[in-house]
């Protein structure tokens, strides 16, 4: 089972989701505001007056193939909508319950 944290601006919210339901990812915790900056050219995202952006953040738990499927999906997302910014991090998960 894998862990994939979604970070993205909030403007793909509702694309995010979409790609959600179209890889039936039913389980998901969404966070819909969230603040940070992007590690290499991200302007900060803190819902400030100077900085108004803002991030919303998406954690799910799914299988190794889906995780796979998804990331590559996510990936092409993000080519078509660099400037919106999204991230998506991938570790190792196990089913406490």
């Amino acid at each position: 089972m894998k862990a994939v944290f979604i970070v993205y601006g909030q403007s793909l919210t509702q694309p995010i989701e979409n790609l959600l339901n179209k890889l039936e990812i039913r389980g998901f915790t969404r966070w819909e505001e969230t603040h940070g900056r992007g590690s290499v050219l991200g302007e900060p995202h803190y819902g400030t007056h100077a900085w108004p952006s803002k991030n919303g953040s998406i954690l799910t738990m799914i299988d190794e193939q889906k995780a796979e499927i998804l990331i590559n999906a996510l990936t092409r997302l993000n080519q078509k909508t660099e400037q919106q910014g999204l991230r998506a991090f991938v570790w190792d998960a196990a089913l406490g319950i």
